[in-house]
């Protein structure tokens, strides 16, 4: 069986365990070769301006999952060089996130920050070297010096200042004698290389803007192609694995750390972001829709974050399971949303409790039983691990069943409950419709009167006879009310990152995202539930209960994802072509 790409054009699906690293064989080279003293030492490096994404988790469990695999360890450090869009709410979200999938860094937590010091005396060696140069252009010259990809730049008028100039002139950036933007630090490279980001790069920018952690004490910061590679060195990081649209800063990673006397030099690899059907992943777009009221915050569950997958319920195991999944490639593909949901059924199906919950309810009355009898029934809690054991649910004449379990005039392969029509109450007994009582002024059917047979309790009619139908249910003397929210795709547009020209990717924003119904009835035993906790609602999905709104008095659901598994029906036809 070959290993299948699972991208949406193909539509195929990884096997458990049957997903490629290129890396690992990287590694695994290096370390037969004795390279970096057989050490593997890798890190996570975001930065703090956002809540991290279901992309970052890719690479949480690559770079974590690398070190744990070969005996070695991961950094977590904030590459925290742009104060203008970072904060300590930002950090405190990575950490949470990054502990809930299940990782750890021990006491290698780190900041660029840290560094600012050791960086600028860097920078001054590249001065003294003849390597980096003070430049007074505004960066509307600078962009237009630079060239283009068919034309090459030219060089800067400052570029051949004195060596004693540049470090009078770069002292003087640090002491805050300049304006933003009047002067930058640029590397002196070749403005006529046909990779644009060697055509002398700026390192050192001047922004006067107070950092989270270092307060006033700075008023210049270091660019990423500068500070990205060099943290990686002081750390001693033997891989360093970034997503592919890094791969021509490698040319700039590797000059920087050849040009200056340091002990490592890690080697950059790149791997294939993860892209996924039905939603967006650049960090500048989910903060325009958290900014612009698209969605409630970074925690919404609509969204891609980590925050918000994990108010919606997904599990950490889930997400690394997918991760795993789709593993590391080198070229980009998208992956189709419903591999992750996929994995979350999967998850949830061995390990949530079963419960009964009727979220459209339409009133029951079960005319030939008991008017104040009321009897407990003995109901599975998961049929996939028998030591989840069972429960009582109540039973009453009175009952809530879903709305659209009943037809009036059903079609043929309507299989559920109709006028004269005999169905089952799961765990409970066969009831037969007798009558519709509809609302005399909209035709509204709101309530239906049944009889039931007391001989089929909790299995078959002991006459043989059979039904086809099979009904959740909920007691109405004895149901607990709860808000629950249904959750949809966020954009209707498969790509939503691919727009016609004079559209914006909000355009394609799907109106329908959230359905929320605010009188369901639940079995009583959910009036235990807490925050976070999850359950399979049998026949409707997995559901969880909200962290945020939800309170003992007041219960809030979330849809974590539908019964439907589509995934799964492409992986059995799949192994039934034997691809």
């Amino acid at each position: 069986m070959k290993t299948p790409n699972p991208s949406i054009k193909e539509n195929k699906i990884a096997e458990p365990g049957g997903s490629t690293n290129f890396i690992k064989h990287i590694i695994e080279e290096d370390l037969k070769a004795g390279k970096n003293n057989g050490k593997v030492l890798t890190r996570f490096p975001p930065e703090p301006n956002g809540y991290l994404h279901i992309g970052h988790a890719k690479s949480i469990c690559l770079n974590f999952g690398l070190a744990a695999e070969y005996n070695g360890r991961c950094n977590l450090r904030y590459d925290d060089t742009d104060p203008s869009k970072e904060s300590i709410e930002y950090v405190a979200s990575i950490k949470e996130d990054v502990r809930w999938l299940g990782f750890d860094w021990q006491d290698r937590e780190y900041y660029a920050s840290d560094y600012f010091e050791q960086l600028f005396e860097y920078a001054v060696q590249l001065i003294k070297a003849g390597d980096a140069y003070v430049d007074s252009l505004s960066a509307a010259e600078i962009r237009e010096y630079r060239g283009t990809l068919t034309r090459p730049g030219k060089n800067s008028p400052y570029r051949e200042r004195s060596i004693a100039e540049n470090l009078d002139l770069f002292e003087r950036m640090r002491a805050g004698e300049f304006k933003d933007g009047e002067h930058v630090l640029r590397a002196k490279i070749d403005m006529a290389s046909p990779n644009m980001i060697m055509r002398d790069p700026t390192l050192y920018r001047i922004r006067h803007v107070s950092h989270y952690r270092t307060g006033n004490m700075w008023c210049i910061y270091p660019m990423y192609d500068f500070t990205h590679c060099l943290s990686d060195s002081i750390e001693g990081i033997t891989h360093s694995n970034c997503t592919l649209e890094f791969e021509s800063n490698r040319e700039i990673y590797d000059w920087v750390l050849d040009h200056l006397e340091v002990d490592c030099h890690p080697q950059q690899i790149e791997f294939a972001r993860l892209n996924l059907s039905f939603t967006v992943l650049s960090k500048r777009k989910l903060i325009r829709l958290v900014e612009d009221g698209h969605v409630s915050g970074w925690d919404d569950p609509r969204l891609p974050t980590i925050s918000g997958l994990r108010r919606r319920g997904y599990t950490p195991k889930a997400i690394r399971n997918f991760c795993d999944r789709i593993g590391v490639a080198k070229a980009d593909s998208t992956v189709d949303m419903a591999l992750l949901e996929y994995c979350v059924r999967e998850d949830l199906n061995k390990c949530a409790p079963r419960v009964m919950g009727v979220l459209r309810p339409l009133k029951v009355v079960i005319d030939n039983y008991p008017e104040n009898g009321e009897e407990a029934l003995e109901a599975v809690n998961n049929p996939e691990d028998p030591s989840m054991g069972t429960r009582n649910v109540p039973f009453s004449r009175e009952l809530y069943i879903e709305q659209d379990d009943f037809m009036k005039n059903p079609p043929k392969k309507f299989f559920r409950l109709a006028p004269g029509r005999e169905v089952r109450l799961r765990y409970a007994y066969f009831i037969t419709c007798v009558d519709v009582v509809k609302d005399p002024d909209s035709g509204e059917v709101i309530e239906l009167h049944c009889t039931y047979d007391p001989a089929t309790r909790g299995g078959d009619a002991p006459d043989g006879r059979k039904v086809k139908g099979t009904l959740h249910w909920v007691s109405a003397k004895h149901a607990i009310a709860a808000q629950v929210r249904l959750y949809d795709h966020l954009f209707v547009k498969e790509n939503p990152n691919e727009v016609e020209a004079d559209q914006d990717f909000t355009a394609y924003l799907n109106p329908t995202s959230i359905e929320i119904l605010a009188d369901c009835k639940l079995e009583p035993s959910l009036a235990a539930a807490k925050p976070a906790d999850l359950y399979q609602f049998e026949r409707l999905g997995y559901f969880c209960v909200d962290s945020k709104d939800a309170r003992p008095d007041a219960l809030v659901f979330n849809r974590t994802v539908t019964l439907r598994d589509t995934w799964a029906k492409i992986l059995k036809a799949q192994k039934k072509k034997g691809t």
